[in-house]
């Protein structure tokens, strides 16, 4: 695989920028003479050492591929004599334990370079490939790039998922760990495959995963997990399981509690707390880098939002045949899946998901099923309006224009694709959703809503130091909690604050602003939407 790679490459390389492919082939030819009696020289003196300390051995020169040269020149802005001048060894030895040994060979041999050290045997790449990489100070201060592994780890580094099948019978005891990790890795895309969406999403993932820069972070018990560089804690609970990852709610780091969008170091100790009940967020999806946490996270979102779905278009439809004085249980069955066999749907169920995510008016669907009804209008259908307690899902949103909380008149709105959005009845996109009568329908709170809605207020204040503690303080006293908090200076005295608040509903909303009336600083307090 690793030649195939390399061969497509060049052959890329060559179509896309044809004189440079071949201005440097040319110098690589120019240089090629002398760099083989370097390397050469390199080979033989590694090999003695490694003989003397009788560790058997292959010992060859590895030449880098033009198009690994190209882009190392691009990536690092180096000229071609400082990227060509890199000598490159590969050591392949029969165990883990001699790769290490012959490590101590080479950095006998030449003086290690610091920092340059990596082992990928302790730590494998997540893909499976082992090796121990070090760079060394070579003759006249010429880098030597050297690689050891074993000879199972050179078969996994060379044939790739392809050792899966070469040692498929696991006869060899030399291919095991190679099939082992081959299956893994296929595993893993396979998993991928199976909770993306489409190809496009598919390739994305593979590509965030194939070749990262890594760290490495160690669960409670001490085991070592790997992840790309820039991963969060939510990242490490969707490695750990997908399960884990559901259900996260907060990640302590080094013993310290930490928000979830907090990137990770190598060396860290990462501990995941779980709830449950606990479903993801999709705002996740704005800060995970891993191809698991973004795949299973929208996995179970488009599962969830199914299940949303079909229960509001359920409720949709009842409420459409509730104004002709019917229900679903008194439809005939047949005459209900005839229609939808008719609508080209694979089951009932499609259609209630349709309804829910306003892809199909559940009024239309009631008048094809009672073509002797008489034409259904908005106040046919249903005298009593859908109730709403904000724990619907995503099916149900908040209009972000007006922010309705309970207490407030509302109406609610099929917005295809996204289900119901929910408006105060004075906000000003209800006039223009009105054009659409048969995508608007009748709403009111539930008597008892049990979770926080985001209310947003405006604040002139007087330009005071300490004046945003002190309305942090005010608004802390009335049990309410700030999520964002900007601020716009309007001249040398006033300043504009712009708050987004969690409240239990307009009463509570009511006790924050007369509380912040009381603060002096305070001019003005204004609901926004």
């Amino acid at each position: 695989m690793n030649h195939l790679r390399q061969e497509l490459e060049n052959l890329g390389f060559n179509h896309l920028y044809p004189l440079r492919f071949r201005v440097l082939q040319d110098a690589v030819r120019r240089m090629s003479g002398n760099r083989r009696e370097i390397i050469g020289q390199l080979e033989t003196r590694i090999q003695t050492g490694l003989h003397e300390e009788n560790i058997q051995a292959r010992v060859m020169g590895r030449s880098k591929h033009l198009w690994g040269i190209y882009r190392k020149m691009r990536s690092k802005r180096l000229p071609f004599k400082e990227v060509y001048d890199v000598y490159a060894v590969r050591v392949i030895v029969e165990t883990v334990d001699m790769c290490y040994r012959a490590l101590g060979v080479a950095h006998n041999l030449y003086k290690p370079i610091m920092g340059r050290f990596k082992d990928y045997i302790a730590i494998p790449k997540a893909n499976g490939y082992q090796s121990l990489h070090t760079v060394l100070f070579g003759p006249n201060g010429v880098p030597i790039e050297v690689q050891i592994r074993s000879e199972d780890m050179h078969i996994m580094a060379e044939v790739g998922v392809a050792a899966h099948w070469r040692y498929k019978s696991g006869d060899d005891g030399q291919g095991n760990h190679a099939q082992q990790r081959a299956r893994e890795w296929l595993l893993k895309l396979l998993d991928m495959q199976r909770r993306a969406g489409n190809p496009v999403e598919f390739l994305e993932s593979v590509k965030v995963d194939l070749f990262p820069d890594e760290i490495y972070v160690f669960t409670p018990r001490g085991e070592i997990i790997e992840l790309p560089r820039g991963a969060t804690a939510v990242d490490f609970a969707y490695a750990i399981h997908s399960d884990v990852g559901n259900t996260c709610v907060g990640a302590k780091v080094d013993r310290r509690l930490v928000p979830l969008r907090t990137p990770l170091s190598t060396g860290q100790s990462v501990e995941v707390i779980i709830t449950p009940t606990a479903r993801p967020n999709p705002a996740w999806l704005n800060f995970v880098v891993t191809a698991k946490a973004r795949s299973s996270i929208r996995h179970y979102l488009k599962h969830l939002q199914r299940e949303e779905a079909i229960l509001l278009g359920k409720r949709l439809l009842e409420k459409a045949l509730a104004g002709h004085a019917t229900s679903l249980n008194e439809l005939p069955s047949k005459q209900v899946q005839d229609l939808v066999r008719e609508l080209g749907l694979d089951n009932f169920d499609d259609l209630l998901a349709d309804i829910g995510l306003g892809n199909r008016v559940a009024a239309l669907f009631v008048k094809r099923l009672l073509p002797n009804e008489n034409e259904i209008t908005p106040a046919d259908v249903g005298a009593r309006p859908l109730l709403i307690k904000g724990t619907e899902g995503a099916v149900v949103s908040f209009g972000k224009c007006c922010r309705p909380l309970p207490g407030d008149t509302i109406i609610g709105y099929l917005n295809t694709g996204r289900g119901i959005v929910i408006h105060r009845d004075n906000c000003k996109n209800v006039a223009s959703y009105k054009k659409n009568p048969d995508k608007w329908i009748e709403v009111e709170w539930e008597q008892h809503t049990s979770v926080d809605f985001t209310a947003e207020l405006r604040l002139d204040v007087t330009n005071k130091r300490g004046v945003l503690a002190t309305i942090a303080a005010a608004i802390s006293a009335t049990d309410s909690n700030i999520e964002t908090i900007n601020t716009s200076e309007r001249d040398g005295n006033m300043t504009t604050v712009h708050l987004l608040l969690d409240v239990h509903d307009r009463s509570h909303l009511a006790r924050v602003i007369r509380q912040l009336r009381t603060v002096p600083e305070v001019q003005k307090v204004a609901r926004r939407g």
